[in-house]
């Protein structure tokens, strides 16, 4: 299945969601309210929004995420490449690597996920 797509705004209200879930929506309204500086009206917009694109879940007044911080960040991020660098990892990572120099643990690690998929 695919992960639906969450836009900016609501990537950022779902890291508050992730941090917090399950929430009560009452609580959920505030700590927009002091991160974000949502109303109230935009807050419930978002909940309903993500929860009719099967992203959230609330039942009861409790809000609880149905795709983990992980999915959705890897749906942006492959989307971002598909746009952006025509879907080239290579393209992507060279870019990367220009902008941002990696540690030698970060590029270790690279290293390790590209042998254990070439081991697949």
């Amino acid at each position: 299945m695919e992960t639906p797509k969450i836009f900016e705004s609501e990537f950022r209200f779902c890291l508050i969601l992730w941090e917090h879930e399950p929430v009560n929506s009452t609580r959920l309204v505030e700590l927009c309210k002091a991160q974000l500086g949502w109303s109230k009206a935009t807050t419930y917009t978002v909940i309903r929004r993500l929860a009719q694109r099967g992203v959230v879940k609330s039942e009861n007044a409790t809000v609880t995420a149905l795709i983990s911080k992980e999915e959705a960040q890897s749906a942006r991020l492959e989307e971002m490449v598909e746009q952006t660098f025509q879907g080239s990892i290579p393209a992507f990572l060279a870019a990367f690597s220009r902008s941002k120099k990696l540690s030698r643990e970060e590029a270790a690690q690279l290293q390790a996920m590209i042998d254990q998929y070439e081991e697949e």
